[in-house]
Parts: C-alpha cells; sequence; structure tokens
C-alpha cells in the first residue's frame, strides 16, 4: 500500500531528509520494522549467511548497521570514498545506505568494467578500501587499498562497532554517491552528488504526482548508475513494492516481468530494445503500465513494440478514470552528472510525435540549444544541448578541467546534438562525437538508425559508424570526411539470406528518401559483433578503431 496523503505531506516537509538518511526518517515517521521494503534476486549474501528474496526495514536497518559497523571498524570516516565493485544491485543498495549513514562516500564500479579500468578508476577516487563481490576481489585487492571485503566478510556482530555519532548528520552540501558515466569515450568519470542533489528530483515527484503507476516496480537499470539509487530512495519513500535486478538483459528482465508482475518497468535503451527483439507474443506482460527509460532515448521501433501490451489509465474530460489497453512509455533522456531524467517524452500506442522528439525539460530544469560561443539557437537550428538544473553534479571527482571545459554559456553541455520545434520540443539527433561528416552532409548515426528501424521491420537493432582515413577526424568538431557504415542486425530469418549489395541499396533508398546522407555499406552483424560499455551502450568509438585497424569494414 502507498503512502497516505497524510504521511507525503510529512515526507515533502521535513527538511532534514535528503538521499542520505532515508533509512533513518523512515524510522522517524514511524513505519513498521516488520513491513517488506526491498526484494532482490538473491545475489547478495546477508549477514547471517542467508541470501534473501524478501527484507523487511528492520531486516535492512539490521544488515546495514553491521556493515556500517565493519567499515567503522576499518577507520573508515566521513567523506572517506570507498569502492564497490559488484555485479550485485542489491550489495550496491546496502552498501550506499551503509556508507552514508556514516556520512562516507560509496565509489560505485559497475561489474562490467574491464579489470586494468576498475583499477585505474578507483585509484583516481581516491578510495580507502573497497567492497567487491568475490568474482572482483582479485581486482582491486591488491591495488593497495585499505581493505578489500566480500559480503561473507561481514557479520550481525559488527554492529557492536558503530560509533556514538551514528548516524552522520548530513549538510545538503555534503556528497553520499560517486557513480561513473559510461565511458563510452574512454576512461569513465567520476560524477558525484549530494544529499541534496540526489533527493531533490524525488522529492519533486512526491510533491506533483501519486506515484500509482509504481506499486509493483522492477528495477532493471545498472546497479552502480545513480538512477538505481535514486529509483530506490523513492520506492522506499514511496512505499513501493520494489525488486532489484542484478542482469540487464532483455530476456532476465522479460523472465522478471513474468514471475512479478511488476506494474513499472525501469530499465535503459538497450535493455528495452533487447526485450523489444524477442517474441513477446509469448511473453505475459499484462501487469505493466509504464516502461520508464533512462539514459540515451529510445527508439520508435523499440516503443511501439512495448506498448502495445500491458494497460494503463486515462483521465477523461470529465476527469473519470478508465482503464484501456496498451501501456505508456516515458522516454527519458537523461544522463549520470544531470541526476534524473530531465526530458520525459509520454508514448501510447496512438503517439505519433517520435523522429527522436524527447520533449520538453521538467519544471525545475531548463534546457537549450547551444550555438558554438554560448548563444541559444532558435527552433530548427541543430546546436549543443546544454542543460541547468538542481539535480546537476556539482562537478566530477577529481577533475576540474574536464568538468569546467563541458560548460557554456552557464550551462553543462550533455555531450548531445539536438534542435527544437516552435512549440518547445527537444530533438536528439546524435551524441556528438558519433556524427559522421560525408562528402554529402553529415549524419546524424542515432537519427538514422531511429530511421532504419522505423522502415526497415526485419531489422531487431543497427548501428552506424563512420571509419576516416588514420589521423582525420570527422565528427561535429572535426573537419574532415568519413564513410559511414550501416550495421544491421536481423531478426527476420528469411531475411538473412539477402547479400550486402541488396541490403546496401535497401539502407540507401530509405535514407535518400527521407534526405539523409547516404551510407557506404550496409553489413550484416550478429549482436556479439556489437561491442558494448559497461552500462550497455554500443561503443562508436571501439566500432570505429576496430575497422580503421582493419583497414576495411
Amino acid at each position: 500500500m502507498l503512502i497516505s496523503r497524510q504521511e507525503r505531506a510529512r515526507i515533502c516537509s521535513d527538511t532534514e531528509l535528503g538521499a542520505g538518511n532515508v533509512l533513518e526518517r523512515l524510522t522517524a515517521y514511524g513505519r513498521p520494522l516488520d513491513e517488506p521494503v526491498l526484494r532482490t534476486d538473491g545475489s547478495w549474501r546477508a549477514p547471517d549467511g542467508n541470501r534473501p528474496r524478501v527484507l523487511t526495514l528492520g531486516q535492512l536497518i539490521e544488515a546495514v548497521e553491521a556493515y556500517a559497523g565493519w567499515y567503522a571498524a576499518q577507520g573508515v570516516r566521513p567523506r572517506d570514498p570507498v569502492a564497490v565493485h559488484s555485479h550485485s544491485s542489491a550489495e550496491f543498495a546496502v552498501n550506499f545506505l551503509a556508507l552514508t549513514s556514516l556520512g562516507a562516500i560509496p565509489s560505485f564500479v559497475n561489474g562490467h568494467l574491464a579489470p586494468e579500468t576498475a583499477r585505474e578508476y578507483v585509484r583516481g577516487q581516491g578510495a580507502v578500501g573497497a567492497f567487491t563481490d568475490p568474482e572482483h576481489h582479485a581486482v582491486l585487492s591488491g591495488s593497495g587499498l585499505g581493505f578489500c571485503v566480500t559480503a561473507a566478510g561481514i557479520r550481525p556482530g559488527d554492529r557492536a562497532a558503530l560509533p556514538p555519532s551514528y548516524p552522520y548528520r548530513h549538510d545538503p552540501s555534503d556528497p553520499v554517491l560517486i557513480s561513473h558515466s559510461s565511458g563510452t569515450t574512454g576512461m569513465p568519470k567520476g560524477v558525484p552528488h549530494t544529499h541534496r542533489t540526489l533527493m531533490y528530483a524525488q522529492l519533486h515527484r512526491l510533491r506533483y504526482s501519486t506515484g500509482t503507476d509504481m506499486e509493483r516496480t522492477l528495477v532493471g537499470l545498472p546497479g552502480a548508475h545513480n538512477a538505481m539509487v535514486a529509483t530506490l530512495l523513492y520506492c522506499l519513500l514511496l512505499r513501493t513494492d520494489i525488486k532489484l535486478l542484478s542482469s540487464r538483459r532483455g530476456t532476465d528482465v522479460l523472465d522478471a516481468i513474468e514471475e512479478f508482475r511488476p506494474t513499472t518497468v525501469l530499465a535503459f535503451a538497450g535493455t528495452f530494445g533487447e526485450m523489444a527483439a524477442q517474441d513477446l507474443t509469448e511473453r505475459h506482460l499484462s501487469s505493466v503500465q509504464v516502461w520508464f527509460n533512462t539514459g540515451d532515448a529510445a527508439h520508435e521501433a523499440h516503443i511501439r513494440a512495448l506498448v502495445r501490451y500491458g494497460s494503463h489509465e486515462r483521465i477523461g474530460r470529465d476527469l473519470r478514470r478508465t482503464r484501456v489497453e496498451g501501456s505508456v512509455f516515458v522516454d527519458g533522456l537523461g544522463s549520470s552528472e544531470a541526476g534524473y531524467s530531465v526530458f520525459h517524452n509520454r508514448h501510447t500506442k496512438d503517439t505519433s510525435a517520435y523522429s527522436r522528439c524527447v520533449g520538453k525539460p521538467i519544471s525545475f530544469a531548463e534546457a537549450a540549444v547551444l550555438a558554438e560561443d554560448g548563444t541559444p539557437l532558435p527552433p530548427g537550428q541543430i546546436g549543443r544541448l546544454g542543460l541547468k538544473s538542481p539535480t546537476l553534479t556539482p562537478g566530477y571527482w577529481n577533475d576540474s578541467l574536464t568538468w569546467n571545459r563541458m560548460r557554456l554559456g552557464g550551462y553543462w553541455l550533455t555531450g548531445d546534438l539536438a534542435h527544437q520545434d516552435e512549440d518547445g520540443n527537444f530533438y536528439h539527433l546524435d551524441r556528438a562525437p558519433d556524427a559522421i561528416r560525408t562528402r554529402d552532409g553529415i549524419l546524424f548515426s542515432t537519427r538514422t538508425e531511429e530511421l532504419l528501424l522505423r522502415e526497415l521491420p526485419e531489422l531487431a537493432d543497427c548501428t552506424v559508424v563512420g571509419v576516416a582515413p588514420e589521423g582525420v577526424r570527422a565528427d561535429w568538431d572535426g573537419g574532415g570526411e568519413a564513410e559511414a557504415y550501416a550495421l544491421l542486425q536481423l531478426a527476420d530469418e528469411d531475411a538473412r539470406t539477402g547479400d550486402g549489395e541488396t541490403w546496401t541499396e535497401r539502407v540507401n533508398v530509405v535514407l535518400a528518401a527521407a534526405g539523409f546522407p547516404l551510407v557506404a555499406r550496409a553489413l550484416r552483424r550478429e549482436p556479439d559483433d556489437v561491442p558494448k560499455g559497461a552500462t550497455g551502450k554500443v561503443l562508436k568509438r571501439v566500432m570505429r578503431d576496430r575497422f580503421a585497424a582493419r583497414g576495411h569494414m
């Protein structure tokens, strides 16, 4: 049962509440300790040796206090960064709650990072120690850290080592989390958030949304991402039945939907794309009311495949609620730095506002399409997307130079290219490094992928990359030229018989009709041929380097 109107008002007026003390405040609100508050996928070993699938508030508090006591016994103090490197979403959640209760700063490290990248990243954070799962213990155990522990090393009796000042009292500006960017352009950047920035959007949602569609919430987001933490905090406050998944594979999320029967499913665009490529007629998706995407904007073809299933409530002009067939897909363009998806575009099976439209920014944020000198551009002109928001990170951890280089005209640059229409809607075209300057003009890879997926139903997915001669830069910031290639993943078995020339012709017919630059070649690729980063994003940089090294596609 979700919170009452009175509970909501109390939470929203609580001046002490922030991202670092949610458990403490729940007890202050009088929440029953025997109330179930968190479901896991069994990937976390609790201090008592069990692998619980459901945790009550009391059990969660006991586990958090055991972890906090263990860390305190190792000398962890307020504002000490501690690395957390794991595959388990529940381990990230428990460590976040424990470390912040001491005033320490959990520094999340995605379990899919390459070992050498993870070690270098953790060194750059200044971590005093690390928590890992058994699989990653060898990655960080010899890195000169003060300690490197797994869940098996923490026991219920460690609660006895809690300091007298426990729990820590946060200032709104205190950092409570360092997550990292996807690393699609190289070494991930450490992205801190504070007691205030990570909670701001959650309180906004509690004030202006009932949240009824999140009564049963399945979280398929990366456990190491601040979006998972923000969702966890919101659901704890809202009294949502929440389940954390450690896998982001589309088939695993579909399996979890059938088992858990959620009303809302949260994931990144890559996961939704994998789900859409499956035969959904064989799946039981009737419980879903909302799909919530964050990170990169999702493709139209993937959205349309999902909103055919489930149902949602529609409010008529007479203010009556009626349940209608088909779910809602909330397409949220966001980033680690923004702290929340500041663009939300709502789709149903009757929606027509696609073409990479991400809508308008949320009420507390401001966005602009900027020229190279930081001047906001008028509607229709393409430029750099800039944001202002109270949820924005205060800067990159130990890297103020990079942070300041990504600011222009008072805005933080997301790294995306966009334009606006006359009604103030924003349209996402591409990442600036992924735009391709060809002899026929600039080809925006993400917008081109969107078009091909819509017009060629045989495609399960596709990736467009540019390959330039050695030493030539041919992206948005470059001055050279490259050839564009479309790498196609086919869903239709019958379509696999076509050769490269046939597919190149078909792709270019679609592009020519839309007035887009043509590709040099269209090539078939299996899903495993497309490299993805720690958060599931396609690594176009890696693909460009790989193909350039071969001298051909």
